[in-house]
């Protein structure tokens, strides 16, 4: 069985012989929490969400590293730019843990997302924050480091009229078997609960690394988002599953979806320009006729991909180099026109 509780406690302790000692621990009345309610996927959340039409971000030169030493307002302003001349108008981006300090969160980097939150509401663009990146530690004690890291963050950034939803993970469930399924769960439904409590108003979603995965926390969270990476024609009996398998009124996101273009000795030279293209030109139609919300990935080809994100096997490195619509110069690659031309339909 399994419930959730909050409690006040009285804890004296002393430090004898070089060891802290709990020497009084005691359970105390408190008064309930308060929390206002707000208001949960409003028409007007709901409608944003079923418009979603964008893509996963990182700038070209700092991939998985968007508000380091190379953070620049004019790099971040040049790319919303495109991005809102392609016709899209939502970007997802991700806030990785340590790099942010832990439970210290660096004011520095804190101001460099709503530096980026200032510069998206200027082209008209919502961002969907994803928390803890290239975080896997999901136990008990360390909760009240992780929590009051995503307090700081959320109770800083849920004004900016830039953010649109809140993502607690990415791909927790690739943790469930080294980590423990039961308790990758606990830690996302415990920060669930805080950040609905922290902000009212924005929706709640988990970044699941497949349709499959997405029937977990499907009915505590706001929107249902999911990837999916495989061949294109068994994507709709995968959706259909999942449609099935969660409330009827939730809205589906597809959040990261693409095709490598890589073409070399680590995959028998099988991709291509053309045929990522040709992929687009296939799965956009079907999104457009399940009405499916989407976020692509990405913007840009990289030149580095730290070995963290894939590892260093180059089978896995090379290909996922060569995901964007733009090159390593920047220059439009050949699936750039059509998802230019398809998103302003």
């Amino acid at each position: 069985m399994e419930y959730h509780e909050t409690a006040t406690f009285q804890v004296v302790m002393l430090l004898e012989d070089g060891f802290w000692r709990v020497r009084h621990f005691v359970r105390i009345a408190s008064e309930p929490v308060k929390v206002k309610k707000e208001p949960k996927n409003s028409a007007v959340d709901k409608e944003a969400l079923r418009n979603i039409k964008g893509l996963n971000y990182y700038p070209k030169d700092s991939p998985w590293d968007t508000f380091g030493n190379r953070f620049h307002d004019s790099i971040i302003s040049a790319d919303f730019r495109t991005i809102r001349d392609m016709g899209f108008n939502t970007v997802r981006i991700f806030i990785p843990y340590m790099d942010f300090g832990a439970a210290q969160v660096n004011q520095d980097r804190l101001a460099k997302v709503r530096a980026l939150l200032d510069i998206a509401g200027k082209q008209n663009i919502k961002v969907v924050i994803t928390l803890f990146d290239f975080y896997g530690d999901y136990s008990v004690p360390n909760w009240t480091a992780t929590f009051t890291h995503a307090e700081k963050l959320v109770t800083t950034l849920k004004d900016h009229p830039s953010l649109l939803a809140w993502d607690l993970k990415n791909e927790p469930d690739l943790d469930f078997e080294a980590r423990g399924k039961e308790d990758v769960l606990g830690w996302l439904r415990e920060l669930c609960l805080r950040i609905k409590k922290w902000d009212g108003l924005h929706p709640v979603t988990v970044g699941w690394s497949s349709p499959e995965a997405a029937v977990n926390m499907a009915k505590e969270v706001d929107f249902v988002s999911f990837h999916y990476y495989r061949e294109i024609q068994d994507f709709m009996p995968s959706y259909q599953k999942l449609r099935n398998a969660i409330p009827k009124d939730k809205i589906t996101i597809l959040q990261e979806y693409g095709k490598s273009s890589y073409s070399g000795m680590w995959n028998a030279f099988l991709n291509s320009e053309e045929k990522q293209a040709a992929y687009y030109e296939e799965i956009q139609p079907i999104l457009e006729e399940a009405q499916i919300p989407f976020l692509f990935w990405t913007l840009y080809d990289f030149e580095k991909v730290p070995s963290a994100v894939v590892g260093n096997r180059p089978w896995r490195r090379e290909p996922q180099k060569y995901f964007g619509c733009l090159d390593m110069e920047g220059k439009p690659k050949k699936a750039f026109y059509f998802l230019n031309r398809i998103s302003k339909k």
